[in-house]
């Protein structure tokens, strides 16, 4: 078979392509940005209401990427829906950013978030070259240590476990789901029914801190909570080897959705149960130090210093489920790209045994690691989800198109609460991207930046594909 024409396999059925949205949503977010969401807003109903509204926003854009890619059910997600409603110059731009920004970024950090758990039990504190540069009139602190090290090898390691089939990344994916689900089962009872610190009192609201923060502040609280989020939108791109896809796609986009978010509000729930605020706010657990992530600090209430150890290896489990599903669906992208000859043709093959597009993913492992090397947690999260919002807000509108330009085509789901769904979506993202310019400068600034730098190689490779030779 030639690699340049065999095609994905349909391998994922309806249960692991539901396990793939849940296990690629919940990765390290909801455990990691308890913190910096409750110094943002300064109290435990703001937090708990940006967790609200960041589901209902993934829900929102869930409904309508559910018609879109039961619509389109083909490898790339987003690129194929960007491609037939905007045309191939900004389904590139698309393309670009989710390979060189949003995609690998979102995979660095959370090889990254994995290296934190691990260092609640292993000797991961080693630092061998630190720094601070100043950008844009901001401070941005750089380290090297045993912690990325750790981030690299997990990232090469679940790279190398997608370069099997899909039906063996699949079964892998549904098991690592049912395994942090389960973890994360075992701290909400532990919590709600042994932890001997627990009470609701400490959700009232702190004295020092007035009802209301401000829109600002609010909405970078809700884009921290959306960094737990994402990842509803990966699915699609795996559309092109989910069985019947019509079917499969939306269901798994809907009931996964409608799991997570109860899954989180419950968490974050017990976390304001079980500590105080002020504990929770001061805790520094989304960067390279040593201080405990606020999940080990509530299951240490239950069950001691073994609990919070124990549930940092539960939680070792969640990042690789939520790395593996975004491996394997992110190097989707690339290679639909490289067969509508807009990328490097390589990236267009696939393994002649295994249907894997193993050299997008060696690529895509390489970046993903450079970029793990790069920065902090907070950084790279705040980077990606600023340049992936763009595109969010822009294929969500792209419903109105399709719909408008293709009246006929056959849709097997059509978005429930349309158009009302959909227009709030694209309300509230562009809020977002808007307030995120205002708030993270560099991150927003770096983002497009990266995003720019995709034209000239859209124009490259147009030139290079109307040429007579190609």
């Amino acid at each position: 078979m030639n690699r340049a024409t065999a095609q994905l396999l349909r391998g994922l059925s309806l249960v692991d392509t539901t396990a793939l949205v849940i296990g690629t949503v919940i990765g390290t977010g909801v455990f990691l940005k308890a913190a910096p969401m409750a110094q943002a807003v300064g109290s435990p109903a703001l937090v708990l209401l940006a967790w609200v509204a960041a589901g209902l926003l993934s829900l929102a854009g869930a409904l309508t990427y559910a018609e879109l890619g039961a619509m389109m059910p083909e490898a790339g997600g987003e690129y194929v829906f960007l491609r037939k409603s905007y045309g191939e110059a900004v389904a590139f731009l698309f393309g670009w950013q989710r390979f060189i920004v949003a995609g690998s970024a979102s995979i660095a950090t959370l090889g990254t978030g994995l290296a934190i758990f691990l260092s609640s039990f292993l000797p991961l504190g080693a630092v061998w070259l630190e720094r601070d540069f100043r950008l844009l009139g901001q401070t941005l602190h750089w380290q090297f240590g045993a912690k990325q090290i750790v981030a690299v090898a997990v990232i090469l390691l679940m790279s190398g476990v997608n370069c099997l089939t899909v039906m063996v990344g699949g079964r892998i994916q549904l098991v690592l789901t049912v395994l942090k689900v389960a973890g994360i089962a075992f701290v909400v009872v532990g919590v709600f029914s042994a932890s001997g610190t627990a009470t609701w009192s400490h959700l009232r609201q702190p004295v020092d801190t007035p009802v209301w923060s401000g829109w600002t502040l609010f909405g970078t609280a809700m884009l921290a909570a959306l960094w737990g989020y994402d990842g509803w939108n990966n699915m699609p791109m795996a559309a092109g080897e989910v069985r019947n896809p019509g079917r499969n796609i939306p269901r798994a986009l809907i009931l996964g959705m409608v799991a997570v978010m109860a899954i989180y509000c419950l968490l974050n729930l017990c976390y304001f149960y079980a500590l105080p605020f002020e504990e929770i706010r001061s805790s520094n657990s989304t960067q390279y130090r040593d201080a405990l992530p606020v999940a080990s600090k509530a299951a240490d209430t239950f069950f001691g210093d073994f609990g919070g150890r124990f549930i940092a290896l539960v939680f070792v489990v969640s990042a690789c489920g939520a790395l593996n599903g975004s491996i394997l669906a992110n190097a989707r992208v690339p290679f639909a790209m490289a067969r509508d000859g807009l990328f490097f043709s390589r990236l267009g093959q696939l393994n002649t045994e295994t249907r894997a597009p193993v050299a997008c993913l060696v690529v895509q492992a390489i970046w993903a690691s450079v970029l793990a090397l790069s920065g902090t947690f907070d950084q790279l999260t705040d980077c990606l989800l600023f340049a992936a919002w763009i595109f969010y807000a822009l294929v969500t509108s792209s419903i109105f198109v399709l719909r408008r330009n293709f009246p006929d085509a056959d849709r097997p789901y059509r978005t429930l609460g349309y158009p009302v769904v959909p227009l709030v979506f694209i309300f509230v993202a562009v809020w977002l991207i808007i307030n995120t310019l205002i708030t993270k400068r560099v991150e927003s600034v770096a983002g497009l930046i990266l995003i720019a730098a995709g034209i000239p190689l859209y124009l490259y490779f147009k030139r290079s594909t109307s040429t007579p030779a190609s």
